[in-house]
């Protein structure tokens, strides 16, 4: 899947950051067409599952606000929604 340059430029910075194991970036933006924070041209809406190591310790709340710190400038110019799954390697084994 093609990603634009707002999923290309967050993808290298969670995988910067979170060394992940597992980085699934979806652009669910047309899906909110005529909702709120919608813009043409998409890269509005997205849903994260990410699987890293760095998640190890740190409840739900906190790694969500590693995501969001990570992606502050994206989430400030473009990104209306982000939908986020944030697991260890362990977690995401046991699915």
């Amino acid at each position: 899947m093609k990603h634009g340059p707002v999923a290309t430029a967050m993808k290298a910075k969670l995988a910067a950051a979170f060394e992940p194991t597992a980085l699934e970036l979806i652009d669910e933006s047309e899906r909110h067409r005529g909702h709120g924070g919608w813009r043409e041209g998409g890269e509005t809406h997205f849903v994260l599952h990410l699987v890293s190591e760095k998640f190890a310790g740190l409840n739900r709340l906190n790694r969500q606000r590693a995501v969001h710190h990570c992606l502050a400038e994206e989430m400030a110019e473009q990104v209306h929604a982000l939908s986020l799954r944030l697991e260890t390697p362990e977690e995401a084994a046991a699915q």
